[in-house]
C-alpha cells in the first residue's frame, strides 16, 4: 500500500485534476480511489470533485497491484449486447467479476479474456474491461469496456449519475409504504472490516430509491434504483431499514424456503449513453430461475 501526500499551493483546482497533474494515475483511477474512501483532504474523506484551497493537504492511498497470471478460460457468457466498444453481460450467480489474490480462475475476467481480443486497461492487469462491479452472488447486467475510450466515458456517466442501474430484490418482512428513499452514508463496519455498514466514520454518501412491486405474508418484492454506487449498497441499506435481502447471510439470514446460494438480488436493467454513437441504450436481464422459483413459492404457485 502506497500513500501519496501533497500540500497544495493553488486554490480553485479540482482534487482529481490536481492529482492527475502530480501523479501518473488517470483521473478515472483517482475518482475510483476517492469513491472507495481512499482520498483524504485535511484528514477527511473527500470527493474527487472537491475544489482545493491553498494549503490543503491531500493524501491518496494507492493499493499495490498484485501481479496475477491470468489465463483465458472458455467459460460461456450470456451476452445481452456487444459491439466494438463494449459488451453488456448477464452475470450468473456465483461468478466473481475479477481475480484477486487467491482467486485467479473462473472469474468473469477469465471468460472475457477468452472471448475478447481487446479490453480496456484503465483498471490494470487485474481488472481489464471492468468499469463497475456486482457482487459474486448478485446476478444481472454488467457493462464491460473493450477500450479506454469507452471505459472513460462509462466511468464518467457513473460518476455523474447519468448511468442508471435498476435492481430487483426480495427482502424479509413486509414494507408498508409503496416507495421510499434510503439516504444513509456507508463505510467499513468498524466492528468487522470485511463488511460495510451505515456509519458516519470514514463513510461516503449513499442513496437508494426503492418501490414495492408485490407484498407477501413475510416478504416484499421490490425494485431498487441506485443514485450512488457504494460497495454492498442495496444490501446494507435494506438491512438498515430492517428489511434485509432474503438469502443474504452476511447482512441477514438464509432464505427459509430453499437455498438461494446468497442474496436474492438481480441487476435487472442498465441504461447509459453509448460512448461513440451518443445514443441512449437500455438493457434488461430476465430474472434467473431461482428468483422466479422463489416468487412462485411466495405467490402460492409452487411448493
Amino acid at each position: 500500500m502506497t500513500v501519496l501526500r501533497f500540500e497544495t499551493e493553488e486554490a480553485g483546482i479540482r482534487a482529481d485534476k490536481y492529482l492527475g497533474m502530480h501523479t501518473d494515475l488517470s483521473r478515472t483511477r483517482i475518482q475510483q480511489l476517492a469513491e472507495e474512501g481512499r482520498m483524504l483532504v485535511n484528514g477527511k474523506p473527500a470527493k474527487s470533485s472537491l475544489k482545493l484551497e491553498a494549503g490543503d493537504v491531500i493524501e491518496l492511498e494507492v493499493p499495490e497491484v498484485v501481479p496475477l497470471d491470468l489465463e483465458p478460460e472458455n467459460i460461456p457468457l450470456d451476452i445481452l449486447y456487444e459491439d466494438s466498444d463494449l459488451l453488456v453481460i448477464n452475470k450468473p450467480k456465483g461468478m466473481i467479476v475479477h481475480p484477486a489474490p487467491g482467486v485467479n480462475s473462473g472469474t468473469l475476467v477469465n471468460a472475457l479474456l477468452y472471448h475478447c481480443k481487446d479490453l480496456s486497461g484503465i483498471n490494470g492487469v487485474q481488472r481489464p474491461g471492468i468499469v463497475h462491479r456486482i457482487d459474486k452472488d448478485t446476478t444481472g447486467c454488467l457493462v464491460v469496456c473493450k477500450n479506454d475510450f469507452s471505459h472513460e466515458a462509462i466511468a464518467a456517466q457513473l460518476e455523474k449519475k447519468t448511468c442508471h442501474r435498476e435492481y430487483r430484490a426480495v427482502v424479509s418482512g413486509v414494507i408498508e409504504h409503496d416507495r421510499g428513499l434510503v439516504d444513509a452514508p456507508i463505510g467499513r463496519d468498524p466492528r468487522d472490516r470485511q463488511r460495510m455498514a451505515v456509519t458516519e466514520k470514514g463513510s461516503r454518501d449513499a442513496r437508494t430509491h426503492f418501490q414495492v412491486l408485490e407484498r407477501f405474508r413475510d416478504a416484499t418484492y421490490i425494485d431498487c434504483a441506485l443514485e450512488t454506487g457504494r460497495t454492498h449498497q442495496i444490501r446494507v441499506h435494506m438491512k438498515y431499514i430492517n428489511h434485509p435481502i432474503m438469502g443474504d447471510e452476511v447482512y441477514g439470514s438464509r432464505c427459509p424456503y430453499f437455498d438461494t446460494e446468497g442474496q436474492v438480488l438481480h441487476a435487472y436493467r442498465i441504461t447509459f449513453v453509448h460512448p461513440r454513437s451518443g445514443k441512449e441504450m437500455s438493457f434488461e436481464a430476465p430474472l434467473p430461475d431461482y428468483f422466479e422459483k422463489l416468487l412462485g413459492i411466495l405467490r402460492g404457485e409452487a411448493s
